[in-house]
């Protein structure tokens, strides 16, 4: 997961950004940390590395299964581990 930005280091006007992207894209690898670029002072986007991006997106849908299971287990909807042995034989036949 991405470390914590740096208000120093990570939070860079538009501009900044555009006269030296190469730099800042150097800087965001080596760092791993995302990078805040501001517009009219205001953040306006995040930069982050494609590793970091796939590992925040595979969390988010790791957690979002684990709370569907949730909510279906609250629900009721369950089955015994048989069932489930019965139902994957059924589907999945060798």
């Amino acid at each position: 997961m991405a470390k914590p930005i740096s208000v120093a280091e990570d939070i860079v006007p538009l501009n900044e950004f555009k006269a030296n992207a190469s730099k800042m894209l150097r800087h965001l690898h080596n760092s791993h940390r995302p990078l805040v670029i501001t517009q009219n002072g205001k953040p306006s986007a995040v930069v982050l590395t494609p590793a970091e991006f796939d590992a925040l997106s595979y969390r988010s849908r790791f957690i979002a299964s684990v709370e569907a299971g949730l909510r279906d287990a609250d629900a009721g909807r369950t089955m015994s581990t048989d069932e489930a042995r019965k139902r994957i034989k059924r589907e999945f036949p060798e």
